[in-house]
């Protein structure tokens, strides 16, 4: 690992701060591993009668050596380092009891549940106020708390279809192409992350708590930039008759500028043409992919025949192997990148060495997480503790906060609050 992954700061950047956490899946938890990883203390609420219901990763694969279990989830691990873990039955009057009391000593609530959860429960905004008057309450959902779509429920690939990103992606002549995995759910939570961040700044310039209403959707559109304005303004939707392709460049305008098949079982190349010198460079490789005839195009003649120069540069990838081609474009001065598999990328990429920390969990021992693509100097990062199996932390969190002794956690457990 990095060295500055193992440096042991005196204090995180958020060391002092409170989360009540009742966020889960990756829209809400992603955000507040944020938090943890910092320092702050994130305290994630489960429902101990659902058996951590709340988040349908807890338990689900992938599974470190074939072993299942509900505290064995790959994901739920993943998107919940360094969380401290407790249940509470929200039926009980007690376990109400005892939220009230770690809300008095929290900084922040946070979820990402539907709207109306907590307000089902007792502890919408107006109540969290009167029981910590600067609280900050963060949610992060759909469709946010106002609007014709308040009572709707979403999940990423639904967040991204109707905020239009699914549209803006694919081929020529072939439906939408979306994503192969919840990218609103990544980019959702790094929204709220941000959120909780900005709210803990202001309160701490003015005293005031406040409640942070964020909607997935609405962080979604925002991600379409200039192609909402292009619309508004000229009428031009993101995808028409023969354009634009997801794989070549727009704005700015480059040609050739996509994704090419290479020698092996569904194995790819990025190549990328800026200007004119990065096309005089690659058509002056020996036995390269352009043509002489082909050598003294502009950018105008290239883009107009961009599928003619995509079927040339294929043929040439495709006999040759994506790290070879690599190599030989970037010594060129030629923008290019191998489009790696997993293994490739956080086994034997050592530029991304430090990017996959090991973490001790409970059952599982140690376990590889993702880390945080940031490199602070003086406050650094750290994951050394796995997500919190289910209830982990019971006697811990009481007693601290609540003063509850072992003995009356364990009555709480036999009871059924907690």
């Amino acid at each position: 690992m990095n060295e500055t992954i193992c440096a042991t700061p005196a204090k995180g950047a958020l060391t002092g701060i409170r989360i009540c956490d009742f966020t889960g899946q990756l829209a809400g938890a992603g955000a507040t591993r944020w938090l943890a990883a910092f320092g702050a203390e994130v305290i994630r609420i489960e429902d101990p009668v659902r058996q951590g219901g709340w988040d349908i990763l807890r338990g689900v694969p992938p599974y470190k050596d074939g072993q299942t279990g509900l505290d064995r989830g790959g994901a739920f691990n993943n998107h919940n380092v360094g969380k401290l873990g407790i249940t509470l039955n929200m039926k009980t009057a007690r376990a109400r009891e005892m939220l009230e009391q770690i809300i008095r000593q929290s900084d922040c609530v946070t979820e990402n549940f539907a709207a109306g959860v907590l307000e089902r429960w007792g502890f919408g905004f107006d109540r969290m106020r009167e029981i910590k008057p600067d609280i900050i309450y963060v949610t992060n959902c759909g469709f946010g708390y106002s609007g014709p779509y308040r009572s709707f429920k979403t999940w990423g690939p639904i967040v991204q279809a109707v905020s239009g990103l699914t549209f803006a992606s694919g081929l020529p002549d072939q439906p939408p192409a979306g994503w192969g995995y919840s990218y609103m759910d990544h980019t959702g939570a790094y929204y709220m992350a941000i959120a909780i961040l900005l709210a803990i700044v202001h309160r701490q310039r003015t005293g005031q708590g406040q409640w942070v209403d964020l909607a997935c959707t609405e962080s979604a559109l925002t991600l379409n930039g200039p192609a909402i304005l292009d619309w508004t303004v000229n009428q031009r939707p993101s995808r028409r008759p023969g354009q634009p392709n997801s794989n070549r460049s727009a704005h700015d305008a480059m040609a050739p500028h996509g994704i090419y098949r290479c020698s092996g079982d569904d194995e790819w190349v990025a190549i990328a043409c800026r200007d004119d010198a990065d096309w005089r460079r690659l058509a002056a490789l020996p036995d390269g992919p352009v043509s002489p005839e082909l050598a003294c195009y502009n950018l105008g003649e290239r883009l107009a025949r961009q599928d003619m120069l995509d079927e040339n540069i294929e043929r040439w990838t495709a006999s040759r192997q994506k790290f070879d081609i690599q190599r030989l474009l970037r010594e060129a001065g030629i923008p290019c990148s191998a489009v790696q598999k997993p293994e490739e990328r956080v086994d034997l990429d050592q530029d991304t060495a430090d990017l996959w920390p090991v973490v001790t969990h409970g059952l599982m021992g140690d376990v590889r997480v993702d880390g945080l693509p940031v490199r602070f100097s003086a406050t650094p990062w750290r994951m050394n503790r796995g997500a919190p199996c289910l209830g982990e932390h019971n006697e811990d969190v009481f007693g601290r906060l609540l003063g509850l002794a072992p003995a009356e956690v364990a009555q709480l457990r036999a009871e059924g609050v907690i």
